[in-house]
């Protein structure tokens, strides 16, 4: 059995490989994803399907190259914390962005269960004003 941390780390290699089947293969179906309050798809998705369709699509169709860049991962037993940081342009204004990030996974049961996202949402916005 994997633990949290391998887990965790396997859905960024899947991220750099931009492989989504990958991020999405150890998602639960019951898995509650929170994306800030502020941030361009806020709201909290339960499972692989509406964490797809409201983040990851959704951040594909307003941003040109949005990334996340891994920085550190820490081990802290069955939850995982994830900090780096977010770039991307704004397809509707041309703007980039930079912004500081900090993800807070819980895993269980050899699935992720949780995912909240803590991000500076104001550098974000403003690349979309």
């Amino acid at each position: 059995m994997r633990t949290a941390f391998e887990i965790v780390k396997a859905h960024y290699d899947a991220n750099l490989r931009r492989d989504m089947d990958g991020m999405l293969a150890d998602i639960a179906p019951d898995c509650r994803w929170t994306e800030m309050d502020g941030f361009p798809c806020v709201g909290t998705y339960v499972g692989p399907q509406e964490i797809f369709k409201n983040v990851f699509l959704a951040l594909g169709q307003l941003f040109d190259g949005y990334t996340f860049t891994l920085e550190r991962l820490l081990d802290a037993g069955n939850d995982v914390v994830a900090i780096g940081e977010y770039t991307g342009t704004s397809k509707q204004t041309g703007k980039p962005f930079k912004a500081r990030v900090v993800h807070v996974w819980g895993v269980a049961q050899d699935k992720i269960r949780r995912f909240e996202q803590f991000t500076d949402t104001l550098r974000v916005a403003e690349s979309m004003r």
